[in-house]
């Protein structure tokens, strides 16, 4: 089974006066890359959360958020002028070093850094509330493996359509091979038989020729990627984690079909070759989205 990198997931934790709500949204990426927003009073568990979300999301860039609001009375927090003044001091500076436009947004841009809101009260959190954001973090990732889930099995429908269409193009490679071989024959035929002026050894005109077609066969590029294909195949079937896998597969199946396409000599082989560089060029890319 087939598991997204891209997804998306949220849950919300009600205490005394409290509302936590956890989001976690995940993109590609070739490792496990993890950005935390978390209030100053869960600080001390952030190191806890990455490891959390670490070992069950495996790869993608992540981004999780953790929001805690006071209900039912005066909630004390408010944005922390000063600090948002400094990062927008900040990034003018790198904007103006670096020869960059300012953002136009500057509400969105400022919004994103961590300490803008400030509260009077900067107390750790309580064993209790530790644990409800544990358990709502949980279950947000939950959410997210199982869109995750769900986005790999459009993936996976997704290769099975390209792998088979890959297949039926090369079935119909062995169609043009001996019309191939004929016309190269026949084009070395009749170039020496332009040139009256020299004699030519039959029996070794055949042996070079025999030379240079074994040259241009392409059975073993043939046999190699149809095995390619069939492991490809049968990866998917496997267990999470098997993106690194399938692109590796991928680029041995795209050696192949260069060869092939280098060893062709034959303008209807060219063509299912591009084909099959084309729909090789649609796996690569959703390869990329893949756990």
């Amino acid at each position: 089974m087939l598991y997204s990198m891209t997804g998306f997931g949220k849950a919300v934790a009600e205490l005394p006066g409290k509302k936590i709500t956890v989001e976690v949204k995940s993109l590609n990426s070739k490792q496990i890359d993890i950005a935390a927003r978390v209030p100053s009073s869960l600080r001390s568990n952030e190191l806890a959360m990455r490891n959390f979300v670490s070992a069950t999301l495996e790869r993608g860039k992540v981004d999780l958020t953790v929001y805690v609001e006071s209900v039912g009375g005066d909630t004390s927090v408010r944005l922390n002028i000063p600090v948002l003044t400094a990062y927008k001091h900040d990034v003018e500076l790198a904007a103006e070093r670096l020869g960059i436009p300012v953002p136009q947004d500057w509400y969105g841009v400022l919004m994103r850094f961590p300490d803008i809101m400030k509260s009077d009260n900067t107390t750790e959190a309580d064993e209790i509330e530790v644990k409800a954001v544990m358990e709502a973090l949980k279950k947000a990732v939950e959410a997210l493996m199982e869109y995750r889930r769900v986005e790999g099995e459009k993936l996976e429908s997704f290769f099975i359509e390209r792998v088979a269409k890959i297949r039926s193009l090369l079935e119909l490679v062995p169609k043009y091979e001996s019309e191939r071989i004929e016309k190269i024959r026949q084009r070395m035929e009749d170039g020496l038989a332009k040139i009256h002026t020299v004699d030519y050894d039959r029996s070794r005109l055949e042996q070079e020729l025999f030379f240079y077609i074994e040259k241009l066969d392409v059975n073993e590029e043939k046999q190699r990627l149809s095995q390619h294909l069939n492991y490809f195949t049968e990866t998917l079937q496997g267990t999470k984690g098997q993106g690194k896998k399938l692109g590796f597969i991928s680029q041995e199946m795209g050696r192949e079909i260069n060869t092939l396409g280098s060893k062709s000599n034959h303008a209807e082989m060219q063509k299912i070759v591009v084909q099959m560089k084309d729909v090789l060029e649609q796996i690569k890319e959703q390869v990329l989205n893949v756990m």
